[in-house]
């Protein structure tokens, strides 16, 4: 008899051969910027706690008391038996820190944007989203229906030409974008695309994943950035970033909420978020709305990074997200692997995942001058 999954072998050897296998890596101990990697200290550049409130004690014991007094699990849908006053709470807080009229706390963040894209928009419909848009961005498209277009990176002259040529094809439009990209670090071009909105009658659905905590006064993420705060957006995010927690949201208006609530489907059936990740997530935010020392330190880290920097092929960024392009996936593993043997965590990002490869240095707030001076001197 043959074997069905024979085909495997042959594809595992082809992403070999083209440098694109990847294993996981076991972490020992609370996150940081000092971690244990499978044995050895390292200065972590790899992580999305961009904070450092991920081993925050008070995180810890709210999340501990949390699962004391609920238990370890939602044990049901939101709708049926998962509902804790717990999730109001947090969902109160982050409609707050988005300056939106509700909110709606979600699994994760993929299950939130395939769940809001899904529900929003059909097979009638048009979706036009940023070609390096998160992959849960694509996903939630093709789950929809709808018919997709997708325009080269940040370009609004193409996002205009396709809206002129389309739009009035269909009954609804979509437009989906990240505000900050993670595999490049630039910010979409927000206020240009609201007006393209408003001028083409479009829906507008922004990922702030890893805006969220880190840009704007008060750190409520890109549009706060760009001071577009009340226009009517649809904002996705996750709690598992600077939040430090787990989970996702979709903030915006009330009635957008409640829809939801009825129709997407990754919320619906799906249990609810656990005591803890809830719990945490909800200290978290106050924590950011308390100590803006935080952001200003995490901005301080990236500035003084760029700027050692930035004789290097840096990609452009306006985010705690800085990538240093390498020409092939073999030799990017190999930096990665030399500056591994320095001490320092940053793994190599290479193709299907990016167009080009890449060694991400993610910037946190709890880096030391120390951390950073020591990447800069591995890499000379």
């Amino acid at each position: 008899m043959t074997d069905p999954y024979s085909w495997i072998d042959d594809a595992l050897n082809t992403i070999k051969r083209a440098h694109w296998y990847r294993h996981t890596k076991t972490l020992k101990g609370l996150p940081g910027p000092v971690i244990n990697v499978e044995g050895e200290t390292l200065i972590n550049f790899a992580s999305n706690d961009y904070l450092g409130l991920a081993g925050d004690e008070r995180l810890i014991s709210a999340a501990a008391e949390a699962v004391r007094q609920y238990g370890t699990g939602a044990t049901g849908s939101r709708l049926l038996s998962g509902h804790r006053e717990i999730h109001g709470e947090l969902e109160r807080a982050i409609a707050r820190m988005k300056g939106t009229e509700d909110a709606l706390v979600f699994s994760s963040g993929y299950l939130a944007n395939l769940g809001t894209i899904a529900a929003l928009v059909t097979r009638k419909d048009v979706i036009l989203g940023d070609r390096y848009n998160h992959s849960s961005l694509k996903n939630g498209a093709k789950l929809s229906g709808a018919t997709v277009y997708e325009y080269p990176h940040r370009n609004i002259e193409e996002l205009t030409r396709l809206l002129q040529s389309h739009r009035n094809q269909y009954r609804h439009c979509l437009l989906i974008t990240d505000s900050v990209f993670s595999m490049d670090g630039d910010l979409c071009p927000l206020p240009e695309m609201i007006g393209l909105a408003d001028t083409y009658n479009c829906m507008l659905l922004v990922d702030e994943a890893h805006a969220t905590g880190v840009l704007g006064a008060t750190g409520a993420g890109c549009v706060e950035y760009y001071n577009c705060t009340g226009f009517p957006l649809i904002q996705i995010g996750t709690l598992s970033k600077a939040i430090g927690s787990l989970g996702g949201y979709v903030a915006g208006s009330a009635k957008t909420i409640d829809y939801l609530r009825n129709r997407a489907a990754t919320w619906i059936y799906t249990t609810g978020l656990s005591p803890a990740d809830t719990v945490a997530a909800t200290t978290a935010i106050q924590i950011i709305e308390k100590e803006p020392w935080r952001r200003q330190k995490l901005w301080e880290n990236v500035a003084f990074l760029k700027e050692g920097l930035k004789e290097r092929n840096l990609l452009p960024s306006a985010s705690p997200i800085l990538c240093m392009e390498v020409a092939k996936p073999d030799q990017a593993l190999s930096l990665s692997q030399r500056l591994q043997e320095a001490g320092i965590y940053a793994p190599a990002i290479r193709p299907p995942t990016v167009p080009t490869s890449r060694i991400r240095f993610s910037v946190m707030a709890t880096h030391e001058k120390e951390h950073l001076k020591k990447l800069l001197c591995s890499l000379r």
